[in-house]
């Protein structure tokens, strides 16, 4: 097995280190090409330099039933890249992974919460028992709803990346980009407010913290975590009576869908969202149309005629 690792581990540091891709999307990309070559080693009985076309299809055939479509093109994601990567250094002759097609995807819509239910999770009083951590909680959720930050763009904001004055924080996204992200006062007195009482938690804590520059810190004055971001709102939906638990990323759906909503254009949306290509933002626009079609047929006297002919 050793001897068929050289050209996926180059691959993997050019991606961690020249890329410099985030240690989720790392995790993912070993995760999906480690799986790929173990594959090839076991049924096929070559290395990555050595695939073909029909061992490339295959693999995808020995995919489905076994991963949703999503899990499958996010694997076919990887394998392409790696390729593409062996190719510009001559490590393989052609591009064997070149035109290799996703599975059609299922239709879905981002998950997002309406105005009102936005408003019941932050007036809800999540951690009851220490009014730092409850300062703290609120002012993540302002955050990551009002400048649409993705979880981990949060939790890895420094204080010096954090312009209250401004009101706009530096922010780290996918593939290493920076952009300002803006929010609104309601962010700025929410952070105003953790801010004076994150001193405390640095100070009670017993041991000497491990990165206290980072904005959001747990009880142990160390960087809070993702996963306790996501046990938060889990949590702090429960105590606010919504009828669904949701994470993170749906706060930053939210944010989108109502600044579309509200008649924001939809090209200033992608770049406060740090989306790369104008698709993977235009999919809100399906959401809020889908919210008006439900208004619609809600309220409008002949909306319903077309699904019962027989009315006169």
């Amino acid at each position: 097995m050793a001897a068929i690792r050289p050209d996926v581990d180059e691959f993997l540091r050019h991606i961690e280190h020249v890329k410099r891709v985030s240690p989720h999307t790392l995790r993912a990309y070993q995760r999906d090409v480690h799986h790929f070559q173990d594959w090839l080693h076991a049924t096929e009985g070559v290395d990555v330099a050595a695939v073909d076309r029909e061992s490339l299809r295959r693999y995808t055939a020995s995919l489905h039933g076994q991963l949703a479509p999503s899990s499958i093109a996010r694997r076919l994601a990887a394998i392409r890249t790696m390729f593409r990567f062996l190719r510009r250094l001559e490590r393989v002759d052609t591009d064997v992974a070149d035109g290799l097609r996703n599975p059609k995807q299922p239709t879905t819509l981002p998950k997002v919460l309406s105005v009102d239910e936005i408003l019941m999770l932050l007036r809800v009083h999540g951690t009851p028992d220490d009014p730092r951590f409850a300062a703290r909680d609120l002012a993540l959720i302002e955050l990551v709803y009002g400048a649409g930050l993705r979880v981990a763009e949060t939790v890895g904001l420094n204080l010096q990346e954090l312009d209250l004055d401004q009101r706009q924080a530096r922010v780290f996204g996918k593939g290493s980009r920076v952009r300002l992200a803006p929010f609104g006062e309601a962010a700025v007195d929410a952070l105003s407010a953790w801010i004076d009482l994150r001193a405390d938690v640095i100070a009670s804590a017993k041991r000497r913290p491990k990165d206290a520059a980072a904005v959001f810190l747990n009880r142990y004055g160390n960087r809070l975590s993702d996963r306790s971001v996501r046990r938060m709102l889990e949590k702090r939906c429960l105590a606010a009576g919504l009828t669904r638990a949701v994470g993170p990323h749906a706060l930053r759906h939210s944010f989108a869908t109502h600044l579309l909503d509200g008649g924001a254009d939809i090209r200033e949306v992608q770049e406060l969202l740090g989306h790369k290509n104008l698709s993977t933002t235009q999919r809100y626009t399906h959401v809020s149309l889908a919210g008006l079609q439900r208004s619609y047929d809600k309220a409008h006297p002949r909306a319903k005629l077309i699904s019962d002919p027989s009315q006169p």
